[in-house]
């Protein structure tokens, strides 16, 4: 059943296509997806996992400036709703039933055995009167000892069941309050959108001083690997996916931000270089665009020149988390590979979007510079850091990271704060440093046609 936010989405994705005039079978062609999977989109039924298909098809609907950010933007929250974990939203008719109080049960005691009754005592040797024994015994000596034992035993029985009742009201509660859900080392559905996990997370009753865990860059024996996964295109990465991803984190106020990376080249279709240890008459066509970086991993492939990284960052709740920074942490940087360097689509560059930032990677201490652009016939300046994020206002960085003279691993360190609480979140590639490697000097091709194959590329 698709989520209200899906329907919002798939409403602008129909009117942008009843604009352009075009058929669904034209538009599927162009986008490389079936006909079917348009439609879905478009009638709110799918959402797709990756931005990249979403900006072609509103780029061939004739969508620019404005109405590409609230493309990006409606994508963004209908993402995140498909990513939510069932029972989230809204409460049913049922949570509600479920969350009403619930009679404690009274658990039964079990009916006492019979008491044998003990042999009669001797009677005291000391004679009463009648009229003063009478008057002198209490009302308990006056009943018999059967009596008294059957008192006893009703008097025990009514201590047990409050006892029994409060037992069963606390083992209630108890699973009521997701006392088995499991713990921040279980693993949860691949497909919620959960927080990552912070590391280094402290109260922030003193300021943070710069130190190794919060520094720009570091040397190669600093950059030891975290445990914390990243994330494919479209999934919660850092310590998270996740998935961004791991049961029982923290959200709401005092946890970090769901991290995700969006795109590995937010400038698709245009192209990118790929470095392969292999000749051109072994290469196989470029694929579509959606395809491409699972084809370059085929071959061992790895990024070359630079990597055009897109982050998505949006917090747990509607509480503000402040993105205090953004660094870059240097794992290793060795001369680069002498392969072969194969270009993806036509080489076409686009102008830059708000919250693009670049970095040298192969400088010693490389660092998030944020970089002016354009949005249709508007400058855009360049916005430094801090921002803020909730679960209803969402940044997208778009990140240049450059690499010409060096083979450089590296990942990078986002610094957040919110309700009292503050971290360092790692951002990785499927829990591996990123890596990108120079190309200078390089052999270069790039794919003609299918009688052409794979020709020399002609920079310029």
């Amino acid at each position: 059943m698709a989520t209200p936010e899906a329907e919002h989405f798939a409403a602008l994705l129909k009117e942008l296509k009843d604009r352009s005039g075009r058929s669904y079978g034209v538009l599927a062609g162009r986008l490389h997806v079936s006909t079917s999977t348009l439609h879905r989109y478009c009638n709110g039924d799918a959402v797709p996992n990756e931005y990249a298909p979403v900006e072609r098809f509103a780029r061939l609907c004739g969508a620019a400036g404005d109405e590409l950010v609230e493309v990006h933007r409606r994508w963004i929250v209908a993402d995140a709703a498909r990513r939510r974990p069932a029972g989230a939203g809204a409460v049913t008719g049922a949570a509600a039933d479920a969350a009403a109080p619930v009679p404690a049960k009274v658990v039964p005691v079990p009916a006492l055995a019979p008491v044998p009754e003990p042999a009669p005592a001797p009677e005291p040797s000391t004679a009463v009167t009648g009229t003063r024994a009478g008057s002198a015994a209490s009302p308990w000596a006056r009943l018999s000892r059967r009596t008294r034992v059957l008192l006893a035993a009703v008097a025990v029985a009514a201590l047990l069941v409050p006892a029994t009742v409060v037992a069963a009201d606390l083992v209630g509660a108890r699973a009521e309050d997701g006392a088995g859900a499991p713990g921040p080392g279980a693993r949860a559905d691949d497909d919620t959108f959960t927080p990552p996990v912070p590391t280094d997370l402290q109260p922030s009753r003193t300021p943070a001083s710069p130190s190794a865990s919060a520094s720009p860059s570091a040397s190669p024996s600093s950059g030891a690997p975290s445990a914390a996964p990243s994330a494919e295109p479209g999934a919660p990465v850092g310590s998270g996916t996740e998935r961004p991803q791991g049961g029982g984190t923290r959200t709401g106020l005092g946890a970090p931000p769901a991290v995700t990376i969006s795109s590995y080249n937010w400038d698709e279709p245009c192209g990118q270089f790929y470095l392969l240890d292999r000749g051109p008459e072994g290469v196989d066509p470029p694929p579509p665009p959606q395809d491409r970086r699972g084809w370059a991993r085929s071959y061992g492939g790895v990024d070359a020149g630079n990597m055009l990284l897109q982050l998505t960052v949006q917090g747990t709740s509607r509480e503000a988390v402040v993105l205090k920074g953004l660094y870059v942490r240097v794992v290793s940087r060795k001369a680069p590979l002498p392969w072969s360097a194969y270009l993806m689509g036509n080489g076409c560059g686009s102008s830059i979007v708000p919250q693009t930032f670049a970095s040298d990677l192969d400088t010693g201490h490389p660092i998030m510079t944020p970089v002016p652009g354009t949005q249709g016939d508007r400058t855009i300046p360049a916005e430094p850091f801090p921002y803020k994020v909730s679960s209803e206002d969402v940044e997208v960085f778009n990140l240049d990271m450059k690499a010409g003279g060096y083979d450089v691993t590296w990942y990078l360190e986002l610094k957040w704060s919110s309700g009292g609480r503050e971290g360092m979140l790692r951002i990785d590639d499927h829990g591996k440093p990123f890596r990108t490697s120079g190309m200078r000097g390089r052999p270069m091709y790039t794919y003609g046609n299918d009688e052409v194959k794979w020709e020399p590329y002609q920079a310029g």
